[in-house]
């Protein structure tokens, strides 16, 4: 009897590995991807994950949140080597960084794990960057800014910037755009502080530029956004006449918006970075040409009092 259990145990297992060995050899292999973005904080990296999470679902692979708690270089580079050890099939990155972490990228390629980037890509060729274009969304809110202190009738005065970190190329980028919408326009738009993405600090900033007589405070992130507009609600209660506008379209941004703090925001779209990237890692992975490297423009809007409720 107890021979009779041994043998029918051993052909259940036989069975099993075969069946194993079958689903991977039928090419229904199960993918496994890493989403890591600058950190896992901003509702803009939710959204990018909750796109990766239902095409994901679609498409029967995995896909995990594996971004560092803070805009960190060497906090992602440990994610980025993490994926590689866990045996991740691919990764999804948004580059807090264009140089930091490019060596460790070089060796999760060599460790035969493929790479794409959502919304900022690294000093790294690969084949497709999901991303805003960065640059004319900045110009997009600097004219809109624009626009409305022309008919406020403030032809001239200064601008405080509040960035990311220098090396964060995507938020500089905007930045760029902003700044050229005001070329040759007679308004002074001071040198650009950095928050690391923490609204605390960006309010700080923005305290700091109103108290100098900014007539306007532009913030190129969700953070730096969320500071400003907080910096310009208080300012506006006590009777300080101060312009604040941004990136990124959080609940707070918008609500923002809502209380008059905020002229306007660039809503970007990371649904469909995290969407469209997993959709393209498939790809890649079943074999499929890609061809070269694209870029994938996925949308930028202007969003302010007027059309919030849209968004």
């Amino acid at each position: 009897m107890k021979k009779s259990l041994l043998v029918v145990f051993l052909i259940c297992l036989v069975t099993v590995a075969f069946a194993a060995g079958a689903k991977e050899a039928s090419g229904t292999k199960t993918w496994n991807i890493s989403l890591i973005t600058m950190d896992s904080m901003d509702q803009h990296w939710v959204s990018c994950f909750e796109g990766a999470k239902d095409a994901a679902k679609e498409l029967g692979v995995r896909v995990t949140f594996d971004s560092p708690d803070t805009k960190d270089d060497n906090k992602q580079i440990e994610k980025i080597n993490n994926a590689v050890a866990a045996g991740k099939d691919g990764i999804l990155l948004a580059a807090n960084a264009q140089d930091a972490p490019v060596a460790a990228l070089k060796e999760a390629q060599a460790a035969g794990v493929k790479i794409m980037y959502v919304d900022s890509p690294a000093n790294f060729d690969t084949l497709r960057l999901f991303a805003t274009d960065n640059r004319e969304g900045g110009k997009k809110i600097g004219e809109r800014l624009l626009k409305e202190l022309k008919e406020k009738g403030v032809k001239s005065g200064k601008i405080g910037i509040i960035g990311v970190n220098k090396a964060t190329e995507s938020c500089n980028t905007r930045e760029y755009g902003f700044r050229d919408a005001f070329e040759g326009q007679g308004y002074t738009l001071l040198e650009t502080q950095y928050c690391d993405g923490d609204a605390t600090r960006a309010k700080e900033i923005a305290d700091n530029y109103i108290a100098q007589g900014c007539v306007a405070v532009y913030g190129s992130n969700e953070g730096s956004t969320v500071g400003a507009g907080n910096a310009a609600k208080e300012a506006l209660a006590a009777g300080i006449k101060v312009i604040a506008c941004g990136s990124d379209a959080s609940d707070t941004n918008k609500q923002l918006i809502k209380d008059g703090a905020l002229l306007c925001i660039m809503g970007q779209n990371p649904y469909q970075m995290g969407y469209k990237g997993v959709y393209a890692m498939v790809d890649l992975f079943n074999g499929k040409d890609l061809g070269g490297y694209k870029y994938v423009d996925t949308g930028v809007n202007v969003i302010e009092l007027s059309n919030v409720a849209k968004f």
